[in-house]
């Protein structure tokens, strides 16, 4: 069959490559082969099977075939990367097992957890503390992802690895524009809509310009339903905190609860979310050797309700709330790229500016169920002195305001890439600002107020020494600045034509300076008291100065990156070195050793001594910092394509050791009712992934691609022994076997037009939630405040957690377990008519309307399951015009 240009363009081989064609020289007739994609994964452009590391890309055009446009949708299809939150715009991304875990997502701003992938937009680094940009995929070039620590040339937050989206750029051709937009009806669910635009013209001949836009609604399936006392709801939670939290409630059977009421917020398919942007872009070319590129991006992601459904309500789409849930977060991103050459220099500055803003409103009732704090301003403080015991409504709020920037520089020199010896040499500097406001309901505001006055000094806590707002109980008003510098390098040396050593490393150092107060802490001065360990200063915090430097000289305590300040300062050198060698002009083999870090992340109530002082917690402080977690690896590899061009297959296997892991925690009964981070230990990780690309027959085309994991924790710090996994068990989130398979099928048809049937499985192994054993205190709590368990599978580690007041109803201590996120399979499908102008298909997302356990999210201390959108189907219509 007779195979025309426009057939092979929109063939992509999702995932790396497309059919291209061949002259063969005793039939003249065309010979299929497989395209392959140029990636920068090196920061020099390289065809991905030449790059000695292991890199995966979604090309534009695979990305349209499938259907992708958010970082949910395109994350799907790359095995061995995870995500894991509760909804658009609040999820973190994990690759090759090497995962942790975030308390909760509405906080992370304050915890200030750092990523451990990093996520750049062209050249920019926009990764950012608690919550990954959700950045709209229009227009885009490829999607590449680097397994594996980067941190030599993409440095902090790419210790397992870098995700890279690669926008399309202005044009020199000339003018040229398209339209997508497409419509869906999602079931029992709304509808859905979206709208594409791009238009590219050349108004000067060394001048070109690129604009798009994009709207997309995304409707929602989740009912906010109403909450009934006859059927459980939260008619229990003061009963819940008396057996759980150590009796909050002097005679819990006989005092007189509120049942929170949500009539007014009851809604059908509640759960919202529109992402609407535009991006400029502007290249002009000076002469043949410089050029500039200038993009300013705006996006606006707004969500409302949840996207989590609660197990113990009927079905798999309803859930209480209430409070109203929204989220606004609003990004602007300009960057800028000036390339250069002096003789055989290559030279790139490049920069970018991102300013970021999110307002939430979340619904924190939950909260009532886990913690004594809440338990005694709810009940047991409203009625000391009454003679009739009543709990008050357990309705709560949290408001977050958050306002972060990051500005970033890079100058950087490559020698010619036609020279047996190659150099890439750079200097980086990055700084980052967060400032945020918290804002929470929690009952009986006078308490509150009047705690803060006896230990923060001040009338209210708001940043200006203001009162509260009505209702507020609680509130964080802190800002965060990270501030980095580093020098890299990275030199390859050709030992033979087809035999290459490379040897990398980047000095860095890092200073962070965490400042600000909460109702309860003046952090800045906390922080200064540790760095200078001034006697007076500690007092004036609340410290015994004998008592903190005991702990110091024992080595529970390190203080030793603070300066007299409070401000963390922390340097380093990473190294990286690899051998590649082309076997043959389609094989290449390639061994690397690397390292990756993420930086030290300083606490809010660091220092202080744990609510508890029995048991497992006799003697525990919460640390001042969690230090510098860092990732070694070593992976071997292979990239070859067989059988005369038609098939292709990647794979690398890999060996990874991480000390001293980080990982929130938050354990309001025993410790602080602040979260904080800690070094769970270390932990090894071995597994394998790869790709596929078969150009199965000249209508066919199939691609695959596969991770297989073995995660182990080889060391738990002591003070996290029995509430923490024990040695042995697997790191959260972290399937054993995860993969993909896509199929396009297609037919040449009259009056030149084409047709293709697009068809792909995605299937996702069981994953272990949370790096606390704490699933069935979750669950005896979920039986008392629903009169019914959450229905979710367990894994049992432990005898016992160690948690001193944790005991169920019986008196008894609880087990030692985590929520497993059952495997799941997702299939979509397509059908769609194309000419080289416009192209019309009809699609079928989650074909045989599967429930997915995407996330178990605990931080309403009963288990609520995020979940993927149910059976969708819609239409999808794009034009091109030239």
């Amino acid at each position: 069959m007779k195979i025309n240009k426009l057939s092979y363009a929109i063939i992509t081989a999702l995932g790396v490559s497309s059919i291209a064609t061949a002259q063969t020289a005793d039939t003249a007739q065309p010979k299929r082969v497989i395209e392959t994609i140029e990636v920068t994964a090196t920061k020099r452009a390289e065809s991905i099977q030449d790059v000695p590391v292991t890199v995966s890309a979604l090309s534009g055009d695979a990305l349209e075939n499938l259907g992708v446009d958010n970082f949910q949708d395109y994350v799907e299809f790359l095995p061995n990367v995870v995500f894991q939150g509760t909804g658009p715009g609040q999820n973190e991304i994990y690759i090759r097992g090497a995962a942790t875990s975030q308390t909760n997502i509405a906080v992370s701003t304050v915890q200030a957890l750092q990523p451990s992938v990093a996520f750049y937009l062209d050249e920019q680094p926009v990764s950012m503390q608690g919550r990954n940009l959700d950045i709209y995929a229009a227009d885009i070039s490829r999607v590449e992802v680097l397994p594996g620590p980067q941190g030599t040339l993409f440095g902090a937050s790419s210790q397992s690895g870098t995700v890279r989206m690669i926008t399309k750029k202005p044009d020199f051709a000339g003018f040229a524009g398209g339209l997508d937009f497409g419509t869906s009806f999602t079931k029992g669910g709304e509808m859905s809509n979206s709208v594409e635009a791009f238009l590219n013209f050349v108004p000067f001949d060394n001048t070109a310009v690129r604009i798009t836009a994009y709207n997309d609604r995304q409707g929602g399936w989740i009912d906010n339903v109403l909450n009934d006392p006859d059927q459980g709801g939260y008619r229990g939670s003061s009963v819940v905190i008396s057996r759980i939290s150590g009796g909050a409630l002097a005679d819990p059977a006989n005092t007189p609860v509120v049942v929170p009421q949500n009539d007014a917020l009851v809604e059908d398919d509640f759960n919202d979310a529109i992402y609407s942007g535009v991006r400029f872009g502007i290249a002009h070319e000076f002469s043949s050797d410089w050029d500039v590129l200038v993009q300013h991006t705006a996006q606006q992601l707004e969500t409302e309700g949840v996207f989590a459904y609660d197990p113990n309500l009927q079905g798999t789409s309803s859930v209480n709330r209430f409070q109203p849930e929204e989220n606004t977060d609003t990004f602007g991103l300009t960057t800028w790229t000036l390339n250069g050459r002096l003789n055989e220099l290559e030279l790139v500055y490049t920069g970018g500016l991102l300013n970021r803003d999110i307002d939430s409103l979340v619904d924190y009732t939950g909260y009532t169920n886990g913690g004594l704090f809440s338990a005694y301003y709810v009940c047991s403080y409203n009625n000391a002195d009454q003679a009739d015991d009543k709990c008050l409504d357990p309705t709560k709020f949290y408001k977050e305001e958050t306002d972060t920037s990051r500005i970033t520089h890079e100058f950087r020199v490559n020698t010619d890439a036609a020279r047996d010896w190659r150099i890439t040499a750079g200097i980086f500097y990055d700084s980052q600002e967060l400032n945020t406001v918290g804002r929470f309901k929690i009952p009986n505001t006078e308490k509150f107020t009047d705690l803060a006055r006896e230990t923060v000094g001040k009338e209210g806590i708001n940043s200006n020494g203001g009162p509260f707002e009505s209702e507020v109980g609680f509130v964080n008003d802190v800002s965060h600045g990270i501030d980095q510098i580093a020098l890299f390098g990275q030199a390859e040396y050709d030992i033979t034509e087809d035999l290459t050593v490379t040897l990398g490393a980047r000095w860095y150092e890092i200073k962070d300076d965490y400042k600000g107060s909460t109702t309860t802490v003046d952090v800045s001065r906390r922080l200064r008291a540790f760095g200078s360990l001034d006697p007076d200063e500690l007092i004036a915090v609340g410290e015994d100065p004998a008592a903190v430097n005991a702990a110091i000289a024992s080595g529970q305590l390190d203080v030793s990156l603070l300066d007299d300040d409070g401000v963390l300062t922390v340097d380093d050198t990473i190294f990286k070195a690899s051998i590649d060698w082309k076997a043959t002009s389609d094989l290449l083999f390639f061994a690397t050793i690397s390292e990756g870090f993420r930086p030290p992340v300083t606490n809010r109530v660091g220092g202080g001594k744990s609510t508890s002082q029995t048991g497992a917690f006799e003697g525990f402080r919460i640390p001042v910092y969690s230090t510098t977690d860092t990732l070694q690896n070593y992976e071997v590899g292979m990239k070859g394509d067989f059988f005369d061009g038609v098939f292709r297959m990647n794979a690398t296997a890999f060996y990874s050791e991480i000390t001293d892991l980080q990982t929130s925690r938050f354990d309001p009964t025993n410790i602080s009712f602040l979260v904080f981070t800690d070094n769970v230990g270390d932990a090894e990780i071995m597994g394998i992934d790869g790709d596929m690309t078969w150009l199965a027959t000249d209508n066919l085309i199939l691609d695959a691609s596969f991770s297989l994991l073995d995660t182990e924790l080889t060391r738990i710090n002591s003070e996290l022994d029995g509430i923490a996994p024990p040695v042995g068990a697997e790191l959260p989130y972290s399937a054993s076997f995860s993969g993909n398979i896509r199929a396009r099928y297609f037919m040449e048809l009259e009056n030149g037009l084409t047709s293709y049937i697009n068809g792909s499985l995605v299937y996702t192994g069981d994953r272990i939630a949370s790096m606390t054993m704490d699933a069935f205190v979750l669950e005896e709590t979920t039986e008392l405040v629903y009169g019914t368990g959450s229905g979710l599978s367990i894994q049992q580690e432990a005898p016992v957690f160690a948690g001193v007041n944790y005991t169920d109803a019986n008196g008894d201590a609880f087990k030692g377990g985590r929520y497993i996120q059952d495997s799941y399979v997702l299939a979509n499908v397509a059908y769609g008519i194309t000419n080289d102008e416009w192209k019309a298909e009809l699609f079928i997302d989650n074909l045989f309307d599967d429930n997915a356990v995407l996330h178990i999210d605990n931080q309403q201390f009963t288990p609520k399951v995020v979940t993927n959108r149910p059976r969708t189907i819609g239409v999808r219509f794009s034009y091109d015009f030239f």
